[in-house]
């Protein structure tokens, strides 16, 4: 979740995540990339530590809360979460699964590395539970709150491609559309040199 970016490419091979630090960047919209379901993780090994650890450079580096795979161009179900009040301070999830939601609901402004410059108003559950492996393998189940679940739910759309703003209402959809032009332009020019 938050602000902007530079930085990774995919290049996976069976489960080796072979991708080079100098190359990566963060995936702004409209970039289709992010609009596509990513892949289960099989073995967590050498190759997966190393993403994780790039995942968490790239969020630090970005100011983020939160990060997923996909942001920076990795089709694999893989989540970093950084959120220091709540404990959390580096939390990786690979192959995050939710299994609750709360019918308890609130409103927070979100923002997020691959849609820059824009923040709005989005609607989610208040608590949620997730089951996902470690970095270390170990399969495990977080009952989360507040902002911890809200960036949880976040990243693990990213991961289905589903970006906060496709969750505005469309109120909140229309103030933010002129923003979203802009980036649409932006990144139709730079693909076009």
């Amino acid at each position: 979740m938050s602000a902007a970016g530079v930085f990774a490419v995919d290049y996976t091979a069976g489960n080796r995540y072979l991708y080079s630090m100098e190359n990566r960047r963060v995936r702004h919209y409209p970039d289709p990339f992010l609009r596509l379901r990513s892949e289960e993780v099989g073995e967590v090994d050498d190759s997966l530590q190393d993403l994780i650890q790039d995942m968490f450079s790239v969020m630090e580096e970005e100011r983020g809360i939160g990060l997923a795979a996909p942001q920076i161009g990795v089709s694999k179900r893989v989540i970093v979460v950084s959120i220091e009040e709540k404990n959390f301070s580096r939390l990786a999830l690979i192959n995050p699964v939710i299994l609750h939601l709360s019918s308890d609901k609130d409103v927070m402004e979100e923002g997020c590395l691959s849609v820059p410059g824009v923040n709005a108003d989005v609607e989610r559950p208040v608590e949620a539970v997730v089951r996902g492996t470690t970095k270390n393998g170990r399969l495990v189940e977080i009952s989360a709150q507040g902002l911890l679940a809200r960036a949880i739910q976040h990243e693990i759309d990213h991961l289905d491609g589903v970006l906060f703003i496709d969750r505005l209402d469309s109120k909140e959809r229309k103030r933010i559309d002129k923003e979203l032009v802009e980036l649409e332009q932006q990144y139709t020019s730079l693909a076009s040199s």
